[in-house]
């Protein structure tokens, strides 16, 4: 059986050559990608990436956790290391974003791509553009006469301005100028507010109906996250009643339970899970399956750093709508492939809207190690031996050796 033997934690932060003000943060200059990196190591040597993103070094202490939940694992057990995490989540602490580094080794353990280990054939996706900051109508279309000269077909605009007035001006501005080019979606930033740095307008269902009627008139093609996240009975209200899809559920933390109770009551005609929060990817193909069988339709949120990308990438190949579009965030010079996928040797870029699934082994990547060394750098190293030198610090030598009998004892039970 193959055994994870180590495991590498870092806090990696790749300066941008411009701020990025993300809609989803008003007042917030955004000078770095910043995000936190797992490396699992196998007994026989095979890796395994993830990367969830981080404001800071928030995440610091999680070594402590890492540990002594998932060392010793089999990697290719991913109900196993689904329960360590949900366990590991008891006290607020929700990672989803460590559980695709698992599928990474069972994949390259395999050699094959996870799309193909789970059954899904290889070739392009198409792409829609996704923007990340707010812009004036004029600065907007200009925006959008760049994403559409690239060759893509459809775009996401960001609106988040005070007034229903001023979304609905932005919003008609592109589609008269492209509204029999691209397909336009529009994404409200209300699913979960933050107000931390500035003030955000707060939607309610009145503002969200009429924003999602002047969409309706003007042939917007989906509207995304036009109330808050948890607010289960307005959301559902607003689909049953809207003129066009209505879209969201990227950050649902509570994962496959949550999403499947707001996919039985209808609260968005396009679910949008991201793997990397809502629970992993075990939890994500369920849902992407349970939307199947409700008549919805499934295609994840990518907005996050290369990793997430790779990994929301393989689910809508394995099982996204092929026919359908993901998204690509994209908005320079602040956010760009390259910077997005600053430690991939490779960048996922797009060829005229359409992107090539990648055929390597796992979740289609290659770390590269000098780009790490330079933007990362190493909060943690867990193996067997600093495990039991922490423990025993820590505990004493009676409680580490309890804890030793009753591990082995339950490694025998899993044997058997």
């Amino acid at each position: 059986m193959t055994v994870l033997s180590r495991i590498e934690l870092y806090h990696v932060s790749v300066p941008l050559p411009v701020p990025f003000r993300p809609a989803w943060i008003p007042g917030y200059p955004q000078t770095h990608n910043r995000f936190d990196l797992i490396r699992l190591v196998t007994d026989d040597g095979v890796e395994g990436w993830s990367a969830g993103p981080a404001m800071g070094r928030e995440r610091a202490g999680l070594g402590d956790l890492v540990g002594p939940y998932l060392l010793g694992l089999d990697p290719t057990d991913i109900a196993v290391v689904q329960q360590r995490l949900r366990e590991m989540a008891y006290l607020g602490l929700r990672n989803a974003w460590l559980e695709p580094a698992f599928w990474d080794v069972k994949a390259r353990l395999e050699g094959l791509p996870l799309h193909r280990l789970l059954g899904a054939e290889s070739g392009d996706i198409g792409l829609y553009a996704s923007t990340g900051e707010l812009r004036a109508p004029a600065q907007r279309v200009e925006e959008i006469r760049r994403r559409a000269d690239e060759g893509f077909t459809a775009v996401k605009l960001r609106v988040h301005a005070p007034t229903l007035a001023e979304d609905i001006a932005q919003v008609e501005a592109v589609v008269d100028e492209f509204g029999d080019r691209l397909r336009i979606g529009v994404d409200a930033n209300q699913g979960w507010r933050v107000t931390a740095i500035a003030d955000a307008p707060l939607w309610d269902l009145d503002r969200a109906r009429r924003f999602a009627d002047a969409c309706a008139d003007l042939g917007v093609a989906w509207l995304e996250e036009p109330l808050p996240m948890d607010d289960y009975d307005a959301l559902s209200e607003l689909t049953a009643g809207a003129r066009l899809p209505i879209a969201g559920g990227e950050l649902h933390t509570g994962g496959w339970p949550e999403l499947r109770m707001m996919i039985h009551r209808r609260c968005y005609d396009v679910f949008q899970p991201d793997a990397m929060f809502t629970g992993g990817i075990a939890q994500t193909l369920k849902v992407a399956e349970e939307c199947r069988n409700h008549g919805v339709a499934y295609t994840p949120h990518t907005w996050t750093n290369g990793f997430g990308f790779a990994v929301n990438l393989q689910l809508m190949a394995a099982v996204g709508d092929r026919e359908g579009l993901l998204e690509y965030p994209l908005d320079p010079p602040a956010w760009t492939p390259r910077l997005r996928d600053a430690l991939l040797t490779e960048p996922f870029t797009h060829h005229r809207g359409k992107l090539t699934l990648p055929d390597l082994p796992g979740l289609g990547f290659t770390v590269d190690r000098a780009a790490l060394r330079r933007w990362g750098r190493r909060t943690c190293t867990v193996t067997a031996g600093r495990l039991a030198l922490r423990t025993l610090r820590d505990k004493g030598l009676r409680a580490t050796a309890e804890l030793a009998r009753n591990r082995r004892g339950s490694a025998r039970e899993a044997r058997t």
